[in-house]
């Protein structure tokens, strides 16, 4: 283990060397020149009173915001000659499935380019730049041809990639217990079970309050009116406050939802600003300059996915805004870094692109939609989303928030608690988690109704985790139990668990976690 005075050394150099280069350290560089030529600034106390000055302007602020993000992005310090592939997946076998399932998706895309005829790349005529220019904010409108075109791959294929992982150096003998055998999941992964995941997520126990709990009818009026708007003053406190940290801890107990949508922004530190702006109109003429093929997947999976929703089905035109300019976006590539996957080639002048997008991929997008309606900043939140939480939905590794992971916390929460569910499932030949999958890599989105949705995402950003989810999806089995307790098939299975837009997300979350016997 590394020394804590070494690593936090490290940790304060790796967030200096990448703030020192960023837009913000120019603005308070630049600020704290400027304030020199205050009569009020001293030189015999000179530091102090640039730094007093910096705080009451409201740039130390800022400037805690930014390190508070890097906190939560930047990979973990290590010691400086470990390998850099390490830094983005400790384990081996993670590093080659991952390169082996990017082989698989790269050749798909590239098969179905020479099938088709069409180019990974190229750019667009000069009559076609102007129209697309003319009808950005009606794409939703423009019915192209894709009847030719499918999904590179979709989420089960994936999760058969998940099913055949297995760890060479492990020997599954030496388990105590069959019960790992029971699940799909064949990985040895430290996952937490509901003794240590009722610690972590302490504030949802069921003596605390939560925002959006239909129980209304239990509390008198007086008494929630009071509740309701203390929450609201804190939750305006924390807003003007501007504090990226205690944003985060109030989201895990939900957020009003007249504030949501700043509390996230702040959470995320995804900002607003000219230059943010600026760089959203680049992609945007990177979008109009140059056709992709990935654009039409886009395309395509919109129509097939967030078209067809009841909630998200007027957002489209903002959708195809987002993901067009996010596949061009090389700022993404930042996440590379601590992601166990390698960025895919476009193609176009050696430049790459940020994500091959799968059947699905634009409801990570959909829901955001209802908290911005400013295509910049909409950009800017879901780039965030995905740089901290959705990219670990698609790709393998080790990470307790991958996919991976989810899958065997779900598996073992099923297999710990609901024994007998489990073993009858597995009875009828159906296995929980091939039903449970598409809920989990898709965070819930276009499962849930969207209110419901949103609150479940409160408490990824609040607890910074994606553990949540796989609670939710054992949740649902267990409130589902006595019916699937019935089925005799894997299509009565899914049909008990087809619709779950009625479901109340929080008080399944609490009853699972704080009131099932251990």
């Amino acid at each position: 283990m590394m020394d804590e005075g070494i690593e936090l050394s490290l940790t304060i150099a790796q967030i200096i060397q990448r703030l020192r280069g960023s837009h913000l350290h120019s603005q308070i560089e630049r600020q704290a020149k400027e304030c020199l030529h205050q009569p009020d600034v001293k030189l015999e106390s000179l530091k102090e009173d640039v730094r007093s000055f910096l705080k009451t302007s409201g740039w130390e602020r800022k400037l805690q915001n930014a390190v508070y993000r890097e906190l939560h992005i930047q990979l973990p310090p290590r010691h400086p000659p470990a390998p850099p592939e390490h830094l983005k997946e400790p384990l081996a076998y993670m590093r080659k499935a991952q390169a082996s399932w990017e082989k698989r998706v790269l050749k798909s895309l590239n098969s179905m380019s020479t099938e088709l005829g069409v180019p990974l790349a190229h750019m667009r005529p000069a009559a076609e730049q102007k129209e697309l220019t003319n009808k950005w904010n009606e794409m939703g409108t423009d019915e192209p041809d894709l009847s030719r075109f499918r999904p590179v791959y979709a989420p089960k294929d994936f999760l058969e990639v998940l099913i055949g992982l297995r760890n060479p150096n492990h020997d599954s003998s030496e388990d105590i217990s069959a019960r790992s055998h029971w699940g799909l999941i064949q990985v040895p992964l430290n996952v937490r079970d509901i003794p240590h995941l009722r610690e972590a997520y302490s504030e949802l126990n069921l003596t605390s309050g939560q925002m959006g709990i239909d129980d209304h009818a239990l509390i008198h009026p007086a008494v929630l009116c009071t509740h309701s708007l203390f929450c609201l003053h804190l939750s305006c406190v924390v807003v003007m406050e501007e504090d990226s940290a205690a944003a985060q801890q109030y989201s895990r107990q939900g957020c009003p939802t007249g504030l949501r949508a700043d509390l996230w922004a702040l959470i995320l530190n995804a900002t607003n600003q000219p230059q943010d702006v600026m760089h959203y109109e680049q992609l945007k003429a990177g979008v109009i300059q140059h056709n992709l093929l990935v654009d039409n997947l886009i395309y395509k999976d919109v129509k097939l996915t967030a078209s067809n929703d009841d909630y998200y089905f007027v957002f489209e035109d903002f959708l195809y805004q987002v993901l067009l300019c996010f596949s061009r976006d090389t700022a993404v590539l930042e996440h590379f870094k601590y992601n166990s996957a390698t960025p895919p080639k476009s193609y176009i002048q050696g430049e790459i692109i940020s994500v091959i997008p799968f059947h699905g991929f634009s409801m990570y997008v959909a829901p955001l939609c209802f908290l911005y309606n400013e295509p910049s900043k909409l950009y800017n939140v879901f780039r965030e989303m995905y740089i901290r939480y959705f990219f670990r939905l698609h790709s393998i590794s080790s990470h307790p928030s991958g996919i991976l992971s989810l899958c065997l916390q779900f598996e073992r929460l099923l297999q710990t608690h609901l024994p007998q569910l489990f073993y009858h499932l597995r009875q009828i030949g159906v296995q929980p988690l091939r039903l449970a999958f598409k809920w989990m890599v898709r965070a819930f989105s276009g499962y849930l109704s969207t209110d419901q949705l949103l609150l479940l995402w409160d408490r990824i950003l609040g607890y910074d985790s994606l553990e949540v989810v796989a609670v939710l999806a054992a949740a649902v089995f267990a409130f589902r139990a006595e019916n699937l307790m019935e089925v005799t098939s894997l299509a009565s299975a899914e049909a008990v668990l087809a619709d779950l837009s009625t479901l109340k997300v929080m008080p399944l979350i609490q009853v699972f976690l704080f009131a099932t016997a251990m």
